[in-house]
């Protein structure tokens, strides 16, 4: 057993409850789960303490679209810190560089500049930044039930149970429900700065939006003249089956946010999208904004790596076929199959049965996490590398948990 390993489930769960999170641990213990990661290998990982295998079918929301320690991401960054650490923000850097310069291409150069940091909540502090900079204004529209971080911007665009505890929230943010363009246009004015919006929101159940809203959005905002951000942490880097969702969108933001999966689940990694107005904030003001370890150079071989392997020819043929696979394979059982392309959730009729629900699939060795601001629904997210015979395996056990 490692050397920072406690001796037993149990006094792992009173170690974390006595220093980090005693509501986690009471929340934990009272659904009977006393999984402690252990190792960790592909589409699954182990209980450290009674080995049983999980599918990992949450993947953080994306952290781990490539599996646990995928070996071309280990090999990338091992062989990085061979001869680097994570550099200094304050000097130029050609992994930076080449990043930026790969993660343009990704778009068709629809972004040709890019901040990083090192969390979505950082990433999408910088965006919301960036727009009230770039426009003059202090507006934010967001939608009921979104999430984009807990930092100061981000959670001042979320939902009030995650803010309201710390006092009054921030001047100027108004949040509309998702997939409402008359309610998004009353709420968008001359004074706003940016309407943010995730493609999927998952923390909202991963509803998906009807064909036309965001051409709509985009329309809303061009009128007002304010920007549109997408909040790509979760939908992007292939998880759509597309690069980047909003290339299925009909739209074109002005910045978009990406973090999670470009890590690679390694080495944690975001960056903040710009198309050349935004981008053109930063000319007169280089140092406005500054991130220690931003785009640390082991996370930027991380994030090429990732690159490398969702660009693969065939990728994301294979992640839309996976898709289907699953839709298919569920599509008789007791719920709603909300999803584009492997960004999935299973929709329960009952308010927090998805709570219920992910303990089912625990049970039969799916893990999963239900969403937040919808407890009737199970964020559905398995690796996108599965082969064949382990979806079929994860789609037996699903069955078996719910027929």
């Amino acid at each position: 057993m490692d050397a920072w390993q406690y001796p037993t489930s149990d006094a792992t769960y009173d170690a974390y409850a006595a220093h980090i999170s005693p509501g986690k641990v009471a929340l934990y213990r009272e659904l009977d789960l006393g999984l402690v990661m252990g190792e960790r290998e592909g589409s699954s990982f182990s209980d450290a303490f009674t080995g049983e295998r999980l599918y990992n079918c949450h993947c953080n929301g994306g952290v781990f679209n490539l599996g646990h320690r995928n070996p071309g991401i280990l090999a990338a960054v091992e062989s990085a810190l061979q001869s680097i650490d994570i550099g200094n923000h304050h000097l130029v850097s050609g992994l930076r560089a080449r990043l930026a310069e790969r993660l343009s291409a990704s778009t068709g150069g629809d972004f040709p500049g890019t901040i990083f940091g090192v969390s979505g909540g950082e990433a999408m502090d910088l965006a919301l930044k960036t727009a009230r900079g770039v426009t003059g204004r202090q507006g934010v529209v967001s939608a009921k039930g979104g999430y984009h971080g807990h930092t100061g911007l981000a959670v001042a665009a979320g939902d009030p149970e995650y803010r309201e505890p710390f006092g009054p929230n921030l001047p100027g943010f108004t949040q509309v429900p998702f997939n409402n363009l008359s309610a998004l246009t009353d709420a968008v004015d001359g004074s706003t700065a940016a309407i943010l919006l995730e493609p999927v929101p998952a923390t909202l159940g991963m509803p998906i939006a009807s064909d036309g809203y965001f051409e709509g959005v985009a329309e809303i905002a061009r009128r007002a003249g304010a920007l549109l951000i997408l909040d790509e942490v979760q939908t992007g880097l292939g998880r759509t089956g597309s690069m980047w969702c909003y290339q299925q969108l009909g739209v074109v933001p002005d910045i978009l946010v990406t973090g999670k999966g470009l890590s690679g689940g390694v080495y944690p990694i975001s960056a903040t999208l710009m198309n050349a107005e935004a981008l053109s904030f930063f000319e007169t003001l280089p140092f406005v904004h500054l991130s220690t370890f931003g785009g640390a150079e082991p996370g930027c071989a991380a994030a090429l790596a990732v690159l490398d392997a969702v660009e693969t020819p065939g990728f994301l043929e294979r992640v839309r076929a996976l898709g289907g696979r699953f839709e298919a394979g569920l599509s008789d059982l007791p719920f709603t199959l909300r999803r584009m392309g492997m960004m999935m959730g299973l929709a329960f009729d009952a308010p927090d049965a998805g709570v219920m629900a992910a303990k089912m699939l625990y049970d039969v060795g799916v893990f999963v996490v239900w969403a937040e601001n919808d407890r009737s629904v199970v964020q559905f997210l398995p690796p996108l590398i599965l082969p064949d015979d382990e979806a079929d395996d994860i789609i037996a056990r699903v069955r078996r948990a719910f027929s």
